[in-house]
């Protein structure tokens, strides 16, 4: 399965906020998606809300998503993005 490695930006980590949507994100793609903390065993759905928040992962963690099927490159590039990026937040929250 295709994979990236990300390093996760925001702030406050992966949280509720940035975790609905990268999971929202992930969703759009009729693909397998998952993702994972480098380093860590769990693989978990990207689409779950739930299953992303398990992974508890914080500003500065590396994050190795994988995608499968149709849309797989651009599912990943679009990730990638959203997990390198803020999402908006600063470091005051």
């Amino acid at each position: 399965m295709p994979e990236k490695s990300v390093v996760l930006a925001n702030p406050s980590g992966l949280h509720a906020r940035p975790a609905e949507r990268f999971a929202r994100a992930a969703a759009r793609f009729d693909g397998k998606v998952t993702v994972r903390k480098s380093g860590k065993g769990d693989v978990v759905d990207a689409k779950s809300v739930l299953s992303v928040l398990t992974l508890g992962c914080l500003q500065g963690d590396e994050i190795v998503i994988q995608a499968e099927g149709e849309g797989a490159a651009e599912a990943l590039e679009e990730l990638v993005d959203l997990i390198a990026g803020d999402q908006g937040e600063d470091a005051s929250g």
